[in-house]
């Protein structure tokens, strides 16, 4: 971060030269951080002051010693500012024309079509848990409950979870990684996929907690990775698709314009 200062009013404080470049007090009073006591604003000004030093002094040393032609950044400016111009554009364009809704009927269909492309990295279950204190007065009812299938007592289950529970997921239609669920389940194995062949429900207990676990079902990594846990990775698929394709038909439809309207010509 450096500035070229060559003029300033004479009430300008000045606070560093190198050879006819000076650094006055007002070129810094905008980047001086709000908040921060005298001591801090002291070292920030002084390591600010020592910074654009050296870096007038190299950008003299380079001032010197490159050509002309060297130094004639014309065409790479007009290029970068060409550049800046056609992404802000492009940019906005995106933002007032994308259409950003996805049907779950094309999340669907594109996952049917792509499902090859879902291949799972690591082990994944679906799972109903619940967490309880130790001492919890809920704990044989929830050890009733959240074995069964029938809607009464998974509504009742759901009430004490809200009421009771330190920590619970209930939606069956919910997928996790094991390795994250190992997180919240003291669950020791050294073969996930023999443990989840051979276990349906899980009940144990540390010095704080104790863990009810209902595995409704299981994938293998390697394996197809579920639609449920692949909706929002498809949906920025096919939004970021659409993206493209808007640039893509932007780009095409203005050279067919200017090729109508002669607005260039090759030589």
């Amino acid at each position: 971060m450096f500035s070229f200062c060559t003029k300033s009013n004479s009430n300008d404080k000045k606070l560093a030269r190198v050879f006819d470049e000076y650094l006055y007090e007002s070129d810094i009073k905008d980047i001086i951080l709000s908040g921060i006591n005298k001591k801090d604003s002291s070292i920030f000004v002084a390591a600010y002051i020592d910074n654009w030093i050296r870096q007038q002094l190299i950008f003299k040393q380079a001032d010197n010693n490159l050509t002309k032609e060297l130094k004639n950044f014309d065409k790479q400016l007009k290029e970068y500012e060409n550049s800046l111009v056609i992404y802000t554009y492009e940019k906005e364009l995106i933002k007032q024309k994308l259409d950003t809704i996805v049907s779950d009927k094309e999340i669907t269909s594109y996952y049917e079509a792509n499902s090859s492309n879902f291949e799972l990295k690591d082990n994944i279950v679906n799972v109903i848990y619940v967490k309880l204190t130790i001492n919890s007065a809920s704990i044989s009812k929830v050890r009733t409950l959240y074995k069964s299938d029938n809607p009464s007592d998974k509504k009742e289950l759901t009430i004490l979870c809200q009421k009771y529970a330190v920590n619970s997921s209930l939606e069956e239609d919910t997928w996790f990684y094991f390795s994250d669920l190992l997180k919240e389940i003291p669950i020791q194995t050294y073969n996930q996929e023999e443990y989840l062949n051979n276990h349906k429900y899980i009940e144990m207990q540390d010095s704080l907690y104790s863990y009810f676990v209902k595995i409704n079902g299981f994938k293998i990594k390697e394996s197809t990775s579920p639609l449920s846990m692949e909706k929002d990775n498809i949906r920025n698929i096919i939004v970021n698709k659409r993206k493209i394709k808007l640039i893509e038909e932007m780009h095409k439809d203005t050279y067919t314009k200017g090729q109508i309207n002669k607005d260039f010509e090759k030589y």
